[in-house]
């Protein structure tokens, strides 16, 4: 490089800015330790302001248009440098550009569920989560408050701490509108306009204009919603009697969805109908004879087998059921050894042989197992 390319380039000459992404909302010209020439152009755009920064200290703001960098069109620099009176020498200040264009379709949605009072459900938990729009109000501001010396601020870095404010109020205004969750979905425009002129003041703090909130969706509980769709399921029915007998007829006719299977079933439904009937009718029946009393049996009738004295078990020996023994009859076998805990027991009401261990615990309880 020339020692003529190298005194070119330790001044600029041009300060500009060209956008060439969505989300940018500042951005600090890079000088690269270069110094501003006396006289330099400053090119604003449409929907650009460009702010002076002396020293950290906020000097002037210019708005869209062409300047150039002279002591009458930066007054405020030129008070700061004591440049009353002009200057040709170059000078060090940064120049930061403010998107002043509106930011759309940032996400907000609630993470938790919203507890409010709801006039017909009494207590409704309420999901919420739609879209808002935002642009700087006040570039002085919001440099102050939000940006500080980054040189590159996106809509990214400001977004949870938008979406947190949103979200806390909207809770407040949500529970004090005192609107049925049934008629949300119907007032979703105007529920919106009214959620953002209550929260734009917030959005003050910062230097943001909060210019719109879009409401996509405000959503009831799984639970709650299962039981709306059983509710319009029966409700859409009508007349339940009409219904029953139109499904019926459309059933004998094959007319109906599925054909034959559909009058095979109603078939099956109506046979089942009719026996459930006769059941009740017979029920009711019994219930009105009166009671007859129960003669003992006559000494020619043939006696019942005697009542055991104890539950009675068959047990596997040699692979072989023998028995039944009553309980008395296993504990001195059990004492002989004749069985052991390993020995199958089964009697009548059991699915299978099980060991006599699990069975006859008590028996053998007080007997040690097998070395």
């Amino acid at each position: 490089m020339g020692l003529f390319d190298w005194a070119g380039g330790q001044f600029i000459d041009v300060i500009d800015w060209i956008d060439d992404s969505n989300d940018t909302m500042v951005y600090r010209f890079e000088r690269h330790g270069n110094e501003i020439k006396y006289g330099a152009k400053l090119i604003v755009r449409e929907s650009q302001v460009a702010v002076f920064i002396n020293e950290g200290e906020i000097a002037d703001i210019m708005s869209e248009g062409i300047y150039e960098l002279e002591t009458q069109n930066i007054p405020i620099l030129t008070s700061l440098k004591h440049w009353d009176h002009g200057f040709n020498s170059p000078f060090k200040a940064e120049v930061y550009f403010i998107n002043m264009k509106r930011f759309t379709d940032l996400k907000w949605g609630t993470k938790n569920p919203i507890m409010v009072r709801d006039p017909e459900f009494s207590m409704v938990r309420l999901r919420a989560f739609g879209t808002y729009e935002i642009r700087v109000k006040d570039p002085a501001t919001f440099l102050k408050e939000i940006v500080g010396t980054d040189g590159h601020f996106t809509t990214d870095e400001i977004d949870n701490q938008l979406t947190n404010l949103i979200v806390s109020k909207f809770a407040t205004v949500l529970g004090s509108k005192g609107v049925a969750a049934l008629d949300l979905a119907a007032n979703y425009e105007l529920f919106g306009e009214f959620i953002t002129e209550k929260i734009s003041p917030y959005f003050d703090e910062y230097g943001i204009e909060l210019t719109k909130i879009l409401i996509e969706n405000i959503s009831l509980p799984e639970a709650v919603e299962k039981a709306l769709d059983k509710r319009t399921s029966r409700e859409i029915t009508g007349d339940l009697d009409a219904n029953l007998k139109y499904n019926m007829g459309e059933a004998l006719s094959g007319t109906g969805d599925g054909g034959s299977s559909t009058m095979s079933d109603m078939m099956g439904m109506g046979a089942g109908m009719a026996m459930a009937s006769q059941m009740a009718n017979s029920l009711n029946q019994t219930q009105q004879q009166p009671t007859q009393q129960v003669s003992p049996p006559s000494p020619q009738t043939n006696m019942p087998p005697p009542i055991p004295t104890s539950e009675s078990y068959f047990v596997a020996i040699d692979g072989k059921a023998q028995g039944p023994f009553e309980m008395s009859a296993i504990k001195s076998m059990a004492q002989s050894n004749i069985i052991s805990r390993d020995t199958l027991v089964w009697r009548e009401g059991m699915a299978a042989w099980e060991k006599a261990s699990v069975k006859l615990y008590d028996i053998f309880r007080s007997q040690p197992p097998a070395l």
